[in-house]
């Protein structure tokens, strides 16, 4: 097992651990939680070997292979495929010296390599890792493309499918669904359900977590607590704890009590659809989780929009796209105050356009686009971040933003973020993505918009941070629209979800259950028109292939035959050769009475056979020749592509 034993650990003069322990079964698979900067990613770094703790010991099973996601990826000339592949060491391996043997003729080696490539999957290898790139986004297309060509989203993806590829009994994912949409993320769930490494997992994603983690293992006070379940349960045994405390209590009965005012006033209102029934019960189990977050550093709320006109935004007969091309037409939408809208679809559909041509970032093809007179929009994507100044603080993009209050105000406002003390005055340039993600939304809340365009705002945030933005948002009273692979704010904020496929963006008649269902029949449907293709091809390719392959073999079949014998006469002459070696070597046929004649008949005869071996090698070189310079026949369907 994997054993962590009286650990002690210090970072740039922080303790990190002190006198932890924790074991880990083979097979476990394990959700790491944690606040940001109490030692997740220095964890990983010691069960990597390559950190060395103060005290303590961190043992692993001997011959345990361990695989995590590279934090760069090289600038590759490599098809994404072949990069895929390198994932697994002893694949590679196999196949070069497969090469090496072939080239030297070993023939019991080659069997030997040949078995060993069997036991590991490796004919099958190609086939794994092109439906691993398939599951996280990449098309078919993309297998052959350079991995230099991708964008650092992208490569992190072929980093991620890269470390699911390779065959290890330990496998540490950091953060692994940060770049990836919903279905690639119902797609890894599934696939590390069926893994049999033991799984250590960090992640921010809690419906990730629980579908992933039998375990939790968390970080509190330089200790590591070990919870069995999955988070939700960690949630709950953790509220009960901090329940005990008394001076816990009372601020866990009052976030209990608001959140249940909410739910009342929701019931009142909420129609039968099957998306409201689903958000009433997720709003409910809010309600059993909040006590475990009343020592969240985060407490802030979105202030009253001045005006609510309705409708805030409208588009009717809309379409959009990019460079003059159309990714999206036929759109109509209205966005009335206190609508919570969500948007669902595959990577590539076409959510984050929509949410462009409602922030009025994307032209209008044609159609109309009708905001209200005093619609204030907030607008949150990535690229916010890059808006910021890395040389100004916190406190000093909100002074900027709203030079005539207060400082204290500021600060206290900033404090609600977890800006506080130095962080307030520190320049932004050393700030995590994490507190990037957080100043972009602190300041963007501060404007109290009344229509909120958010754009996958939970990356880089941690579990507390997300908790509070879905109880901030439930209280707001503005129009939302939020596109989210985080299946938790989907279900708590939105009342309705829309689906933007196929260039078209409508509403979605259920949750997310059966979104996931749609998903799952919509990737099988491709896949059986893909097979139906794939089959079609390969007929095609055997009949035009069958004659090429004959007439190969018909070529390669009498050399083959004719090396053999000549590898057979070989080891005859060679036999023959020792033998006469010896009889010429003996001391009694150079004797002054020996048998002149025969000494004349066994040296002509080594001369003999001196010359049938010279002959017969250059005809094997010859031969060796003419076949490496024939085409090989044709190699087996399993191995070549992306069937």
């Amino acid at each position: 097992m994997l054993a962590l034993q009286n650990l002690s650990l210090a970072r740039g003069g922080k303790i990190l651990f002190e006198g932890a322990s924790v074991r880990i079964h083979p097979g476990w698979r394990v959700g790491l939680v944690g606040a940001n900067g109490t030692g997740k990613s220095s964890l990983f770094a010691l069960l990597a070997g390559a950190l060395t703790p103060e005290k303590g010991d961190v043992s692993l099973p001997p011959g345990w292979v361990l695989a995590q996601v590279a934090q760069e990826t090289p600038t590759l000339d490599d098809p994404a495929l072949d990069f895929v592949l390198t994932g697994d060491a002893e694949l590679i391996q196999l196949e070069a010296e497969m090469r090496a043997a072939e080239m030297d003729g070993e023939g019991e080696r080659i069997a030997a390599l040949h078995v060993r490539y069997g036991d590991i999957g490796g004919y099958s290898a190609r086939a794994r890792a092109a439906e691993v790139l398939a599951g996280l986004g990449f098309s078919s297309a993309d297998g052959a493309r350079p991995v230099a060509e991708f964008s650092g989203g992208w490569r992190a993806r072929l980093n991620l499918a890269r470390a699911l590829f390779c065959r290890s009994d330990l496998l540490l994912l950091d953060e692994p669904t940060n770049h990836l949409d919903l279905d690639a993320i119902l797609w890894l769930e599934d696939w590390l359900e069926n893994i049999a490494a033991t799984l250590i997992v960090v992640s921010h994603d809690r419906e990730f977590l629980d579908a992933v983690a039998g375990h939790i293992l968390a970080i509190e006070n330089k200790r590591l607590l070990l919870y069995g379940g999955g988070y939700s349960t960690y949630e709950k045994t953790r509220a009960d704890r901090l329940a005990v405390e008394q001076a816990a209590y009372a601020a866990q009965q009052r976030q209990i009590a608001h959140l249940t005012r909410y739910i009342e006033r929701f019931r009142a209102k909420a129609s039968k659809a099957r998306q409201a029934q689903s958000r009433l019960k997720a709003l409910a189990r809010m309600e059993v989780i909040a006590a475990a977050h009343v020592d969240s550093p985060f407490n802030f709320s979105f202030a009253t929009p001045a005006q609510l006109p309705d409708p805030l935004l409208t588009l009717a007969r809309a379409a959009t796209g990019y460079r003059g091309v159309e990714t999206l037409s036929g759109l109509e939408m209205r966005i009335a105050s206190g609508s919570r809208i969500g948007l669902i679809g595959r990577n590539g559909a076409g959510k984050s356009t929509l949410v462009k041509l409602l922030a009025g970032e994307l032209p209008l093809f044609c159609g109309e686009r009708a905001a209200a007179r005093t619609l204030v929009t907030g607008y949150f994507a990535q690229h916010q971040l890059e808006q910021l100044r890395p040389d100004e603080s916190p406190l000093q993009h909100l002074l900027r933003q709203e030079p005539e209050t207060p400082e204290q105000l500021l600060r206290d406002y900033l404090g609600g973020f977890d800006f506080r003390g130095d962080m307030a005055t520190m320049p932004t340039a050393s700030f995590s993505g994490g507190e990037k993600s957080r100043l972009a939304l602190a300041l963007l809340i501060r404007r109290q918009p009344n229509l909120l365009l958010l754009d996958e705002p939970t990356n880089h945030l941690d579990l507390e941070m997300r908790e509070a933005l879905c109880l901030a948002l439930q209280d707001y009273g503005g129009g939302v629209v939020l596109v989210s692979h985080d299946r938790h704010l989907l279900a708590t904020v939105t009342d309705e979800l829309w689906l933007v496929a196929d260039g078209r963006a409508r509403p979605f008649d259920g949750d997310l259950e059966d979104y996931a269902n749609w998903l799952a029949a919509r990737r099988g449907a491709q896949k059986s028109a893909q097979l139906e293709g794939k089959k079609f091809a390969r007929r095609q390719l055997r009949a035009k292939s069958a004659a090429a392959r004959q007439e190969i073999l018909q070529k390669r079949r009498p050399l083959l035959k004719e090396l053999e014998n000549l590898e057979a006469q070989l080891t005859t002459l060679a036999a023959e050769s020792r033998a006469l070696e010896t009889s010429l070597a003996d001391p009694a046929l150079y004797a002054p009475k020996a048998d002149r004649q025969r000494h004349e008949v066994l040296a002509r005869r080594q001369k003999e056979i001196q010359e049938m071996q010279e002959a017969a090698e250059c005809r094997w070189l010859e031969i060796q020749e003419t076949l490496e310079n024939l085409p090989p026949p044709a190699m087996s369907e399993a191995t070549t592509g992306w069937d």
